[in-house]
């Protein structure tokens, strides 16, 4: 009995002590005390290094295109023949004339809407012929070439002029040997450059001879013509307005063959030229209108050159002065003309005296006989712009 007391007791020591043990130990409710000095001993691992953010990879920067170097702005200069502004190799371009066939069978031409100034004269048996000088540009195609006249080369020669044909009358042929070099012209004869030229199958002789752009400049070379300055004979200036010019009008010159007719366009501020049998007369080469920004026409003296050859060519009185009649911008100068010799500049002249200014562009000259009729159509005065009506003033509130 007592043993079995002794045994009781000293379990409820046993468990007092381990109660106490417990409360020692800092157990509360169940859970175990933050205490380090029972709890099982750890030792520290080691402190992780942080992964570092990768550092952002900056854009790559562009590189620059390289500047392009800035196109030089080509100088332009005026053209001595038509006053057009032009490049200075353009400008220096030696002037090359081209005789033109005018008979019905030549129709229509080539080049003559290409031509810085074509002059147009009575020739023999009452057929006017061309003569048209190129020199800032050349057509693609010329033609019909024909044969030279005295009165021509002296209108050539006031440019020292490639001369381009096929034979000619006694005297221009004459003429042309002994001053043909250079002095006058430079004789660029078919009949001794036939390379430069061509026959073409869809015309009958005489009316198929023709040349072209890159045979001309090899021509010109051929014969010694080398470019160079020229000096402009005539004053040239821009259009005038367009609320300056007229509306309409027309000029018309006859020859025995035939009637030139120009129209005015107010808005082209050109003259668009037609001829009897043929209509609005278009260029066979450009396939454009012949429409010449001047038309001057002269009156002087032609009679047969008694050549002996029954064909009744012409002599044309071609030095000294005479009546002249200036279209340009739609208006009509009354003047003269004067040429004092044949390598001078024929110029042009008001009622006053004063040098006649033409409109920058091409230039047609009509030839004819003294007691030639000349019939001009006057144009409308422009027509005053209609002013917009002024806008009421919106009150102020």
């Amino acid at each position: 009995m007592r043993r079995s007391v002794v045994l009781g007791a000293a379990l409820v020591v046993l468990v007092v002590g381990v109660a106490a043990g417990a409360f020692a130990a800092g157990v509360v409710g169940g859970a175990p005390s933050s205490s380090p000095t029972d709890a099982p001993s750890l030792a520290p691992g080691p402190t992780p290094t942080p992964t570092p953010s990768p550092t952002p990879t900056p854009s790559p920067t562009p590189t620059p295109s390289p500047t392009p170097s800035p196109t030089p702005t080509p100088v332009l200069v005026p053209a001595a023949l038509t006053g057009q502004m032009v490049s200075e190799r353009a400008a220096r371009r030696h002037p090359i004339a081209v005789m033109i066939d005018d008979l019905s069978a030549a129709r229509p031409q080539s080049g003559l809407q290409s031509a810085s100034i074509v002059w147009h004269a009575p020739a023999e048996g009452g057929i006017p012929r061309y003569m048209a000088i190129f020199q800032e540009k050349l057509p693609e195609d010329v033609g019909p070439v024909r044969s030279a006249r005295q009165y021509y080369i002296a209108w050539a020669a006031e440019w020292k002029a490639v001369y381009v044909h096929a034979g000619g009358s006694p005297q221009a042929l004459a003429t042309l040997a002994a001053k043909g070099r250079g002095q006058y012209v430079y004789n660029a004869d078919e009949f001794r450059y036939s390379k430069y030229f061509r026959r073409a199958s869809n015309r009958y002789a005489p009316h198929n001879l023709y040349t072209n752009l890159a045979n001309l400049r090899k021509l010109s070379a051929a014969v010694g013509a080398e470019p160079g300055p020229l000096e402009p004979k005539w004053a040239f200036a821009p259009d005038i307005p367009l609320e300056q010019r007229p509306e309409g009008g027309s000029i018309t010159v006859s020859y025995p063959a035939n009637t030139i007719t120009y129209r005015y366009s107010r808005k082209a501020n050109t003259y668009r030229r037609s001829v009897s049998g043929e209509g609005s007369q278009v260029d066979a080469s450009s396939e454009k209108r012949v429409a010449p920004k001047n038309v001057i026409v002269m009156l002087m003296d032609f009679h047969p050159l008694g050549d002996g050859s029954g064909k009744n060519r012409q002599e044309a009185t071609f030095i000294g002065t005479g009546r002249a009649f200036i279209f340009t911008n739609g208006k009509r100068v009354k003047g003269t003309w004067e040429k004092k010799k044949i390598t001078g500049p024929t110029r042009f002249f008001d009622e006053d005296g004063n040098p006649v200014t033409l409109t920058v562009g091409q230039t047609f000259i009509q030839v004819l006989d003294l007691g030639s009729t000349v019939t001009y159509k006057k144009g409308k005065p422009p027509t005053a712009p209609t002013a917009s009506p002024s806008a009421s003033p919106t009150p102020m509130p």
